[in-house]
């Protein structure tokens, strides 16, 4: 005996949006969640279209509440125990906030800056505790990289390193790809990639003896593709694959390895207005003629409004970035991906799930929006 399609229809929907309200309220937890009910409510609604009987519409349902518990991130958080962790990129920002609230969880922190006698690496001596040490760390330099790591190989002793957080990242001016000066793709890739890769070479033996964690903190960018950010965005799709293979790797040690996918928040890494009047002045600078008159000069201009659209249209409350971080350094389970922020998720199950065209299509509806075009494009023929 089957049921009215109607009646299946409703009660499948009635049953995935109850499941995905109780997960989404009950489970404000770090990682995949939510990506996970929307797989859920997908899977739900291709179920609805098959007009199944009765018994195998609750089998499908216990079945995939069952998957979805199994994946679901393990709330259960190890002792803090004075644990150490170490931080890239303490200056402000995430790193910032990360170091501080670490201290305030107890752990043993060590917070590698840029500069060490900057106004960041001051306010993190002066508001966290005495277990807190700044480290002269910028992740370009080699040799402050092998510096740092005999400082914390001295205080640590027996205790060990039990996590490692590769924050430290740089946006680059944001411009067509074309634009972008190949100095900039060098600095990305320099500091978002090769830094992480070289500070994770060098503490790794730290992390395969305490079995520790390995975090590095991505961008929904590493997989979204976002005009204007090529440069900043292929160097973190390629730290997204460096961590995916690392996990694998390291999983034989007992590491586990987990990445960090923020997207919509807003910290310094986009700089002030006068560091970007001096990138696009440089920028202008060198430009190759035929590209000056194929854009103009009007559009390179108008580049930096992506710049001011980023403070507008994201939040300055990095707590789902703490929040996920803490879990993938204390969960039991960690993990493997976090996507913290408004509706990172979606964008990101869109660039997975969704048709290319329909990714693009949606990209170029955005551009449009813009509503700022390139001189060659932009003038009657």
């Amino acid at each position: 005996m089957s049921m009215p399609f109607s009646e299946a229809v409703w009660l499948c929907l009635a049953v995935t949006a109850g499941v995905g309200g109780i997960a989404l309220c009950k489970y404000k937890s770090p990682g995949q969640l939510g990506s996970q009910v929307v797989c859920l409510a997908a899977l739900w609604g291709g179920i609805c279209l098959l007009r199944l009987s009765l018994f195998w519409i609750l089998f499908l349902f216990s079945l995939s509440c069952f998957l979805l518990y199994m994946r679901s991130p393990s709330q259960e958080l190890l002792p803090v125990d004075q644990k150490a962790v170490l931080v890239t990129g303490g200056d402000s920002g995430f790193g910032h906030d990360l170091a501080k609230h670490l201290d305030k969880l107890g752990f043993t922190v060590f917070a590698g800056v840029l500069d060490e006698k900057g106004s960041g690496a001051e306010e993190l001596r002066r508001s966290c505790s005495k277990r807190l040490s700044v480290l002269q760390m910028d992740v370009t330099n080699p040799q402050q990289i092998k510096d740092a790591h005999s400082k914390v190989v001295e205080k640590v002793q027996d205790k060990g390193l039990w996590a490692v957080i590769n924050n430290a990242g740089i946006l680059g001016f944001p411009m067509d790809g074309e634009l972008i000066p190949m100095a900039d793709y060098k600095s990305c890739m320099a500091v978002n990639f090769f830094g992480a890769v070289q500070v994770t070479k060098t503490f790794l033996p730290l992390l395969r003896k305490s079995k520790g964690r390995l975090v590095n903190i991505s961008s929904m960018g590493g997989v979204f593709p976002m005009q204007q950010l090529a440069a900043y965005s292929s160097s973190k799709a390629a730290l997204t694959m460096f961590s995916s293979v690392m996990r694998q790797e390291l999983s034989k040690w007992g590491v586990k390895v987990s990445v960090i996918q923020p997207g919509g928040f807003r910290t310094n890494i986009a700089g002030t207005s006068e560091s970007w009047d001096q990138k696009e002045k440089a920028i202008l600078d060198h430009l190759p003629p035929e590209l000056q008159e194929d854009y103009g000069r009007d559009y390179i201009l108008q580049q930096k409004n992506f710049l001011r659209g980023i403070g507008t249209f994201s939040t300055s409350d990095i707590t789902p970035v703490i929040r996920d971080v803490e879990h993938a350094v204390s969960a039991k389970s960690p993990s493997a991906f976090y996507a913290p922020g408004k509706l990172t998720s979606l964008f990101l199950n869109i660039a997975f799930f969704f048709p290319t065209s329909f990714l693009d299509y949606f990209e170029k509806k955005q551009n449009i929006q813009r509503k700022d075009m390139p001189r060659a494009l932009s003038t009657p023929k």
